[in-house]
């Protein structure tokens, strides 16, 4: 499975919207992967650090968006060490990255390089991870991210920065779990019907035909259809037809009145 930690104060109070979950169900979604959870947490030392060791425990995949800056309100790394039971470490490649970013900055302002100036040295706080990091890198800006137990991959919270390295650590990292979660599905409207009195069709479906999920979706003031459930499966494809056609066959049995097939092959998303 992958999860997903978003860090930040930001996100939680409203400031600013969670974008990360939406495209990275795109970014899955286009190597056949999905969402299994997201987790969404403050700017809190223990919250984060309960997070991750969660993630760690859990054995899935997972990517963390956010707090691995050098301000006050960045408690991703640490946490990480704290989780893992690691101090951190300046990474020497990420040592070497920041310092090229910081003499490009200064060249870029026509000011002389100081790699002992305060401000370099608050810049190369960023290259601080535990050890035993490997670092993630950053095309925007060469800042780099870290990964973890080949599993566990942070990224900053800014979008520009945050996508393309994730990319990159499903296509580097993870290049042997594409295609794992493809899916098909299928779904009819169904006009009338109370979801509860489809249940026991529901569940003959799903114990009929193993692997396949039956879903509902409800909607009482649909723009075209009106009030009804948009009924069906999803599974692995060569199942869906199948139940698909057990599910219609008992809709028919059980009197229900059908509307249009919905018909989706995708990447299914939970």
């Amino acid at each position: 499975m992958i999860g997903l930690i978003i860090v930040g104060d930001e996100i939680l109070s409203g400031r600013r919207q969670d974008k990360h979950l939406a495209k990275s169900i795109e970014l899955l979604g286009e190597r056949g992967l999905k969402v299994s959870w997201a987790r969404y947490v403050g700017d809190e030392p223990e919250m984060i650090t309960t997070a991750i060791r969660d993630a760690l425990a859990s054995n899935n995949v997972v990517f963390s968006f956010g707090g691995i800056g050098a301000t006050p309100d960045d408690h991703t790394r640490a946490a990480a060490g704290h989780a893992l039971g690691r101090p951190l470490a300046l990474h020497p490649q990420a040592h070497e990255l920041i310092l090229a970013r910081c003499r490009a900055l200064a060249e870029q302002e026509g000011e002389v390089f100081d790699p002992e100036s305060a401000d370099t040295h608050r810049r190369l706080q960023m290259g601080f991870f535990p050890e035993g990091a490997d670092i993630i890198p950053n095309p925007y800006n060469q800042i780099p991210g870290f990964t973890l137990e080949g599993r566990l991959h942070f990224v900053p919270g800014f979008p520009v920065m945050a996508w393309p390295m994730m990319a990159w650590a499903l296509d580097t990292l993870h290049r042997d779990l594409h295609g794992q979660d493809v899916e098909a599905s299928r779904a009819v409207v169904v006009y009338g019907a109370i979801e509860s009195r489809l249940t026991p069709l529901m569940l003959d479906i799903e114990a009929r035909f193993a692997g396949i999920k039956v879903f509902s979706l409800p909607s009482v003031d649909h723009p075209v259809h009106g009030r009804h459930i948009e009924l069906g499966v999803k599974g692995a494809p060569e199942q869906t037809e199948q139940a698909f056609a057990a599910l219609v066959a008992g809709l028919v049995d059980f009197g229900a009145l059908l509307g249009p097939e919905v018909v989706r092959n995708e990447f299914a998303q939970t």
